[in-house]
C-alpha cells in the first residue's frame, strides 16, 4: 500500500505565506530593528563596561611588580624554600629559551604576534559553541586578555561571565596600545599559576624540575605549557599520565605551526618526564627555615613575602643533613633498648597509630635538639628542633628551656679561675647539708654514682662530674659570682639565686649554651648565633646585612685552662668512652656530658677549636627517659656520629696553642701541694697555672721517711730541679 503523494515544498501554505510581499517587508524592517538592537546593546555594553572606574589604569602596570615569595638558600647557594602565598620569581623573556613561550604561544594563543589584544576569530568559535550549549565551553581569551584578568584580579569580576569578558578585552586592548607584544609575553610568563603555589615559569621550573627556566629543554617548556590550563588536573607529580598526554599534545601544536620540525616533535614527544624527587631543601631543615623566617619578617613584616627577598643563610646542608641522620639514629636506638629498658612509647609506635599531624607543643615520644656553631662567627651550620616538624614546630634548640645538668658546671669552674682560685685547689668529695629557701628539709645533693671520693682538685672534680665538688666550689665562690659568670658567658634565662644552680637546677636554651661554649673553643671570646649572611630585595640590593657579634668573655690565658680541662673531660674523664674508646673520635675536642638529677635531661655540649655543637635529648613533657640515664652515654654518642661524619668532609683541626704567660708546676693532686720525691707516685700530677696563683710549697703531708716509700732515683732529681726553679714546663 503505497500512501498519498507528498506537495511540493513550494506549495506548502507556510511557504506561500512567506513569499507575499508585505511579509517580507515587515519580516525585513523586525531584521534591522532587531540588528540595530542587538549592535546597540553590545555598543552600550562596550563603551560602559569601564563605567563608574570598574576597569584598572594601565598606568599602573609601569610600577607592577608581581609578588615574589621570600626564597631562602643555604650557605652555598642551595635553594632551601621559598615562602610565600605566591611562590614566584620573576625572570626576563631574554632569559628563556625560545621553547618556553613558543610553547605558551601554541597552545594558548597562536595568532598572539597577530592581534591586537582581541583574536576576533577565535571569538565568532566561542560564540557559536556557547550560544548552542548555553554555557562556556569554549574560550576565545588571548595572552592579553588573561594577563589582564592575571593581573588585575581585584578589579575584574571572578566568575565566568560577559562582564568579564568584555572587560578584560577593554584593558586588553589598552596593554596592547601601551606595551610593546614581548613585554606583554614576560608579564604573562611571570604571572601565569601553575599550580599549588607557583607563579611564573621560574617558580615552576624550580619546583618540578630542580632547575632555572632557563635550563628547560623542549619537552619540559611544552609540560609547563600544557600544565598551564589546569594545573592541579595536569600536575605531573600526581598525574603524569595525564601530564604526559597535555605535553605531546603541545608539541604537536609546536609542529603544528612551525616551532618544530615533524621530526623534532616526535623526538620531544619520546622524552620521559623527569620530575625532580625533591622540590626543594625546606624538608632537611624546616626548624632552621622557619626560625630564619621568623627573624625577617620581625624586621620587614607582611612585605616578607611578596617582595621577592633573596634570604642567605649560614646553613652547611651537608652538616644538617649529617646532624639529622645521627640525632634520628641515637633517638631510635635508645626508644629500641639499646641503652637499657624504655617504657615510652616510640615515634614509630606514634606514628603507627595513625593519628593525622598537628601543631603541637608537646609530643609523647622522646625528643632531641642539636645545634652547631662556628666557633670563630657564630654561624649556625647546623639546626634540629625536634624529630617531626610536620606534627610539632615547637623548635626545641631556639625555644625549650631545660635544665641545664651538669653542662652548666664549666661556669663554675670559670668563676673560680677568674677569681684566681687554681685548678690544683683542693675541694673534699664529701656529704653536704644544706637549707635551701623556703625548703623545711635540708637539700643534700648526691653524685651520679652515689659515692663520696674524698679530696681532690678541682681539674678532677670537673673531670668526672663531681657534683659535690660543685657545689662546695660553688659556696666557696658565692652564688653571685656563679650567676654573673653565667650571663657573662650569654645565658640569658633566668638563674635563681640557690645553691643547686652549681650543678644545673636552672634552666637553658640549648642555642644559647652551644654560644657560650664557643668561648672555650676559641679560649675566651664569645660568638653570637648568627643564621643570616644577608638579606636582598627582589633587585638585588642587600637590603640587611646581620653583623657577627663577638664578645670577650675571659682572656685567652685563663680561658685556655678551662678548655683544656674540658678537654680532659673527653679525654679521661666522663666522655671518655662515648667519645674517644668507643667513637674512635681522635680530633682535638673538649666538651662537657650533662645530666639532671631525676634524669629527665640528658646533654652533651662538646667542642673542637672551630665548632661547637651541643646535644639535648628529653620529653617534651619531663619525666625520666629511663633508669641510669646519662649524658655521656645517651647523647654523647649521636656527638661523635654526627662530629665524625662532618669531619670526613674537612681537614682536621689544628690543636689549641697554649699562651706563653702560663707556668707549669709538678703538684700532688690529693693535696695541691707541690709534688715531692717523697709523695706516692700514682699522685703525681701536672698542671698549668696563671702567675701567682701556683703553690709555692712543697707537700708537708708526704714526709721523707716513712715506712714502705721508696726513694726513686727519678723523682729524687725531679725535686732537686723544682727546688731550683727549673721545671722544664
Amino acid at each position: 500500500m503505497t500512501g498519498a503523494p507528498r506537495k511540493p515544498w513550494s506549495e506548502h501554505r507556510w511557504v506561500q505565506f512567506l513569499r507575499r510581499p508585505d511579509v517580507q517587508w515587515k519580516l525585513a524592517v523586525s531584521g534591522v530593528v532587531c540588528l540595530g538592537l542587538g549592535l546597540g546593546v553590545a555598543w552600550g555594553s562596550w563603551t560602559r563596561a569601564c563605567a563608574g572606574n570598574n576597569c584598572p589604569s594601565i598606568g599602573a602596570l609601569d610600577a607592577y611588580r608581581p609578588s615574589e615569595a621570600l626564597k631562602i638558600y643555604a650557605a652555598d647557594g642551595r635553594l632551601l624554600t621559598s615562602l610565600g602565598t605566591e611562590r614566584r620569581t620573576v625572570v626576563r623573556l631574554e632569559e628563556l629559551p625560545p621553547a618556553l613561550p613558543a610553547a605558551f604561544i601554541a597552545v594558548e594563543d597562536k595568532r598572539f604576534f597577530e592581534h591586537h589584544g582581541i583574536d576576533y576569530r577565535r571569538i565568532f568559535g566561542a560564540v557559536r559553541a556557547n550560544v548552542v550549549e548555553r554555557r562556556f565551553a569554549e574560550g576565545f581569551s588571548t595572552l592579553t586578555m588573561q594577563l589582564a584578568r592575571n593581573v588585575f584580579s581585584d578589579k575584574l569580576p571572578s566568575a565566568k561571565e560577559i562582564r568579564r569578558k568584555v572587560r578584560e578585552a577593554r584593558v586588553a586592548l589598552e596593554l596592547e596600545r601601551t606595551y610593546p607584544k614581548e613585554k606583554i609575553l614576560e608579564l604573562y610568563l611571570n604571572q601565569t599559576f601553575l599550580g599549588g603555589s607557583l607563579y611564573g615559569v621560574e617558580a615552576a621550573a624550580q619546583n618540578y624540575f630542580g632547575k632555572p627556566a632557563a635550563r628547560l629543554n623542549v619537552a619540559e617548556a611544552a609540560l609547563l605549557a600544557g600544565v598551564n590550563q589546569v594545573p592541579n588536573y595536569f600536575d605531573p607529580r600526581r598525574r603524569p599520565d595525564r601530564a604526559l598526554r597535555r605535553r605531546n599534545i603541545v608539541l604537536n601544536l609546536m609542529r603544528d605551526q612551525g616551532y618544530l620540525t615533524p621530526a623534532e616533535a616526535e623526538r620531544w614527544k619520546a622524552y620521559p618526564i623527569e620530575i625532580s624527587s625533591r622540590q626543594d631543601w625546606g624538608e632537611v631543615a624546616p626548624y632552621f627555615v622557619e626560625w630564619v623566617r621568623q627573624q625577617v619578617y620581625a624586621r620587614f613584616g607582611p612585605a616578607t613575602f611578596e617582595r621577592g627577598y633573596r634570604v642567605y643563610t649560614t646553613l652547611d646542608l651537608d652538616m644538617q643533613r649529617a646532624a639529622e641522620r645521627a640525632l634520628e639514629a641515637q633517638l631510635r636506638a635508645i626508644e629500641a633498648g639499646t641503652f637499657g629498658l624504655y617504657k615510652h612509647p616510640t615515634y614509630q609506635e606514634y606514628l603507627d597509630a595513625g593519628d593525622p599531624p598537628g601543631d603541637h607543643s608537646t609530643t609523647p615520644y622522646l625528643q632531641g635538639a642539636l645545634v652547631t656553631l662556628e666557633a670563630a662567627t657564630g654561624y649556625v651550620r647546623a639546626m634540629v628542633g625536634g624529630r617531626d616538624f610536620e606534627d610539632s614546630k615547637f623548635n626545641r634548640a631556639t625555644q625549650t628551656r631545660r635544665q641545664a645538668g651538669s653542662t652548666f658546671k664549666p661556669f663554675v669552674y670559670a668563676a673560680a679561675i677568674r677569681a684566681g682560685i687554681p685548678l690544683s685547689h683542693i675541694i673534699d668529695d664529701a656529704p653536704v647539708s644544706l637549707t635551701q629557701p623556703g625548703d623545711s628539709m635540708p637539700w643534700e645533693p648526691q653524685n651520679f654514682e652515689g659515692d663520696f671520693r674524698g679530696p681532690m682538685t678541682l681539674r678532677r672534680g670537673l673531670m668526672l662530674s663531681r657534683n659535690l665538688v660543685a657545689v662546695r666550689l660553688g659556696l666557696e665562690i658565692g652564688v653571685q659570682a656563679v650567676r654573673g659568670e653565667a650571663q657573662r658567658f650569654g645565658i640569658s634565662t633566668p638563674i635563681p639565686p640557690y645553691n643547686s644552680m652549681f650543678i644545673g637546677s636552672a634552666s637553658v636554651i640549648p642555642l644559647e649554651m652551644v654560644s657560650a661554649y664557643t668561648a672555650f673553643a676559641t679560649l675566651g671570646t664569645r660568638a653570637a648565633p648568627v643564621g643570616i649572611l644577608r638579606v636582598e630585595d627582589g633587585n638585588g640590593d642587600i637590603v640587611w646585612e646581620p653583623q657577627v657579634r663577638l664578645d670577650r668573655v675571659m682572656d685567652p690565658d685563663r680561658a685556655w685552662l678551662i678548655t683544656n680541662a674540658l678537654t680532659d673531660v673527653v679525654n679521661h674523664g666522663t666522655a671518655y668512652l662515648a667519645v674517644r674508646a668507643n667513637g674512635g673520635f681522635r680530633l682535638p675536642a673538649g666538651g662537657k656530658t650533662g645530666t639532671t638529677n631525676d634524669g629527665t635531661d640528658v646533654w652533651f655540649v662538646g667542642f673542637t677549636p672551630e665548632l661547637a655543637t651541643g646535644l639535648w635529648i628529653g620529653l617534651d613533657q619531663p619525666q625520666k627517659i629511663k633508669a641510669r640515664a646519662a649524658g655521656g652515654v645517651l647523647a654523647a654518642p649521636a656527638w661523635v656520629a654526627y662530629m665524625s661524619d662532618v669531619y670526613e668532609r674537612r681537614p682536621p683541626p689544628p690543636d689549641w696553642r697554649r699562651p706563653d704567660g702560663l707556668v707549669a708546676r709538678e703538684i700532688d693532686n690529693t693535696t695541691g701541694y707541690r709534688f715531692t720525691p717523697f709523695c706516692p707516685p700514682q699522685t703525681r700530677d701536672f698542671e698549668w697555672f696563671i702567675p701567682g696563683t701556683e703553690p709555692q710549697e712543697y707537700c708537708p703531708i708526704h714526709p721523707p721517711f716513712r715506712t714502705g716509700i721508696t726513694r726513686h732515683a727519678p723523682a729524687a732529681a725531679g725535686y732537686s730541679r723544682m727546688k731550683s726553679g727549673k721545671t722544664g714546663y
